[in-house]
């Protein structure tokens, strides 16, 4: 009998004893394709992260520029992106045997680019973001970081989802051109109330596009879009000939120029892997680096959980408990992908929902990880074709993928005012402030004055507090720090 039993999960060949495939019911061909389908799917990033990260020259319209002035290339944040994508989807599949794709996480990459480098040089900010691995790995291996996620309550997970989807969403419009800073409002449609460019035409064409592969389930839909929005604004571009934006042509492309690339092959440039440093304490209030390491650490967390718990149910990986096994390898390698992130300068590595779309084609094993990581790193060998993809054929992604995140606003508790409004100033104040920190910190600090005003105060675990008040803190460094002269 009891051969019988463990006459399947017994090894076809070492591969298949290695990854278990026969005995979570799979096969080599389908942990293939699921690779491949995966892959098609997420390598979106590779264009998508450059275009948020870095730049074509500091002087361009919008170009993400560093407290010195200084730019990631474009190039070389995209050889970056595909290497650590590809060695961490590998990592994940062989040591936690999962079908679980990583690659730069997004939001991160925007809390990085826009809140972050701002204030500091470039390797700082990644030296935040290699902290922020640290930290997270330090909870992994103490048991804390369940703690952590457990003491804020789900209606501030959501809401924090929520506005870091409207976030990347406005993002995603105001880099394609579609809002602009008004003249008599804040902002406003295009120029003048029009889109009025051709630039901004192809994004809106290209968003359509995307939207409908999205909404009819076509496997890799974002990356079509993008390639396709590239397709189109080549072609437009070689008809109207609307130049590059440069600051005084607001008709041209922002970033990214749609032009035939001299070359398809290039080997990567990988310079900008050890470019990290730790003196953002020096460059920024230490109260500040503190916060900053703190928003990207509850921005993983929340993801990270709710994205692995997602996957391992669509993979029918849970076990009898609906918990999902090896949790701790998969989270400790999670976390090494933030290290790894900081340490290239692609930003937090994290797993990728869109792992879903290869379980979907039938994926149960890391076998299909170490395929679409090493999909990824052949990816690294092509980088000049990313630099003909404009902002306004990417920046579609960004509003798809902020629209996929609001799906989750159900989940909050509107009929309780103490918890809806704490997490609908979360919502509003991160694309209202350009700041996920500043979402985060309001949540908290509503959270805990409702729920202690309407008689709640011991229902609030002893961690919001402490956080709470870094918040009001923070808030108030200004003051602070005239006042003591």
């Amino acid at each position: 009998m009891a051969e019988a039993n463990t006459e399947r999960p017994v090894a076809r060949s070492r591969l298949d004893g290695f990854f278990k495939i026969s005995e979570r019911g799979s096969t080599v061909s389908r942990e293939v394709r699921g690779g491949l389908v995966t892959f098609v799917t997420m390598a979106y990033i590779v264009v998508l992260n450059p275009l948020i990260l870095g730049s074509f020259a500091a002087d361009a319209p919008g170009a993400n520029t560093d407290s010195t002035g200084a730019i990631l290339p474009v190039p070389q944040v995209a050889a970056v992106t595909a290497l650590v994508a590809g060695a961490m989807t590998i990592i994940m599949g062989i040591v936690a045997n999962y079908p679980f794709a990583m690659a730069t996480g997004l939001g991160i990459n925007a809390l990085v680019a826009v809140s972050i480098a701002p204030q500091m040089t470039w390797p700082s900010a990644m030296g935040l973001v290699l902290v922020n691995g640290l930290v997270v790995l330090l909870l992994v291996l103490t048991g804390v970081r369940t703690m952590v996620f457990n003491a804020v309550p789900a209606g501030l997970k959501v809401g924090i989802a929520v506005g870091i989807g409207l976030f990347i969403s406005l993002i995603g419009l105001a880099d394609a051109g579609f809002v602009r800073p008004g003249s008599g409002t804040l902002v406003q449609l295009g120029i003048d109330g029009s889109i009025a460019s051709w630039p901004t035409t192809v994004f809106v064409v290209t968003l359509i596009i995307m939207a409908v592969l999205v909404a009819r389930n076509v496997r890799g839909g974002i990356l079509l879009g993008v390639l396709t929005g590239t397709v189109l604004s080549i072609i437009v571009e070689a008809i109207v000939d609307a130049g590059p934006s440069a600051g005084e042509n607001p008709k041209g492309w922002s970033l990214g120029y749609p032009a035939l690339p001299d070359d398809v092959f290039g080997i990567p440039d990988l310079s900008l892997v050890g470019q990290v440093d730790f003196n953002a304490w020096v460059q920024v209030p230490a109260i500040t680096a503190a916060l900053l390491v703190f928003s990207l650490v509850l921005t993983d967390f929340f993801d990270t959980i709710g994205t692995m718990t997602g996957l391992g149910r669509e993979a029918g990986l849970m076990d009898d408990k609906g918990r999902l096994p090896n949790t701790g390898k998969a989270l400790f390698i999670d976390s090494l992908g933030a290290v790894a992130g900081g340490a290239a300068s692609s930003s937090s590595n994290t797993v990728y929902i869109e792992s879903a779309s290869g379980i979907a084609e039938g994926a149960r094993t890391g076998l299909a990880n170490v395929v679409t990581g090493l999909l990824f790193i052949a990816a690294m060998f092509f980088t000049p074709l990313y630099e003909v993809v404009p902002i306004e054929a990417a920046a579609p992604a960004l509003v798809i993928v902020g629209a996929l995140m609001v799906r989750q606003i159900t989940e909050i508790d509107f009929r309780d005012f103490a918890v809806a409004l704490p997490a609908f100033l979360t919502i509003i104040v991160m694309p209202f402030t350009f700041s996920i920190a500043n979402g985060i910190g309001v949540g908290f600090i509503s959270y805990v004055l409702l729920q202690a005003a309407t008689g709640r105060a011991r229902t609030v675990h002893p961690l919001m507090w402490v956080v709470s008040a870094a918040f009001v803190v923070y808030f108030a460094i200004g003051p602070i720090q005239a006042a003591l002269g």
